[in-house]
C-alpha cells in the first residue's frame, strides 16, 4: 500500500489520481469523511456540542463554517477527532480489506490527510511526499477558493511538520512544474515500487 503526504495545496490527490492511471485503486480518506458527516447521528452530536450555526440552509453540516469552529477551539477539534476518525478509519480498513482481495488491482493507494497522525504510515509499505513551493500552494487554495491562509496556518498547527514528514517518505515529488512532469515522476516511482514487490 502507498500512502501519501503533503501539505494542503500541494497536490496529493493530484498525485493519487496519477497512480490511479496506472492500475491503482485510491482510497479518499476525506471523501469518506464527508460521507461519515452527512449521517443523521453525527449531524446531531456535532450540533449539540458546537451548536447548530454549524448547519447550511438544508439541514447539512456547513463543513466551512466546521472547521473555523474547531479551529479556533482546540476542544473542538479534540471532541471532531474523536466522534470522525474511528469511523472514518474503519470504513478505510474495510475498503482496504476488499481491495486486497481483487488480484487485477495493481496497488492501493491512500490519500489520507492525517496519515502520520493517526499512525496509519505503519500499515504502508511506501510513503510519497508531494512536495510543492509556498507561491504554488497558495495559488492552488486560492483557486480553490474554500480556505484562507490564516485557516491554513491554523490548520498546520495541529500537524505534523512537512519537514518531518518530508524525512519520513520513501519518496519525494516535485510538484513545481506541469502535469505531464507529475506524470512522469509517479511513473518513474510505481515502476521502483512495483519491481520492489
Amino acid at each position: 500500500m502507498i500512502g501519501i503526504l503533503g501539505g494542503m495545496g500541494s497536490g496529493k490527490s493530484t498525485v493519487a489520481h496519477c497512480f490511479a492511471r496506472l492500475g491503482c485503486e485510491v482510497i479518499d480518506a476525506d471523501v469518506i469523511a464527508h460521507d461519515v458527516l452527512r449521517e443523521s447521528d453525527i449531524v446531531a452530536k456535532i450540533v449539540g456540542k458546537l451548536g447548530i450555526d454549524t448547519l447550511d440552509p438544508e439541514g447539512q453540516i456547513d463543513r466551512t463554517k466546521l472547521a473555523h469552529r474547531v479551529f479556533s477551539r482546540p476542544y473542538g477539534l479534540f471532541f471532531l477527532n474523536q466522534l470522525i476518525h474511528p469511523r472514518v478509519l474503519q470504513r478505510c480498513q474495510g475498503r482496504i480489506n476488499a481491495l486486497r482481495a481483487n488480484p487485477d488491482i495493481r496497488s492501493i493507494v491512500l490519500d489520507m490527510p492525517l496519515l502520520l497522525e493517526v499512525g496509519w504510515d505503519k500499515r504502508c509499505d511506501f510513503l510519497v511526499f508531494v512536495d510543492c513551493d509556498e507561491q504554488k500552494k497558495r495559488q492552488r487554495i486560492k483557486k480553490n477558493g474554500k480556505i484562507d491562509a490564516e485557516q491554513i496556518k491554523k490548520r498546520e498547527k495541529f500537524q505534523i511538520s512537512l519537514d518531518k514528514k518530508k524525512q519520513k517518505a520513501h519518496y519525494v515529488i516535485n510538484n513545481n512544474s506541469d502535469e505531464s512532469e507529475l506524470i512522469e515522476q509517479v511513473a518513474k516511482i510505481f515502476s521502483i515500487i512495483t519491481g520492489k514487490g
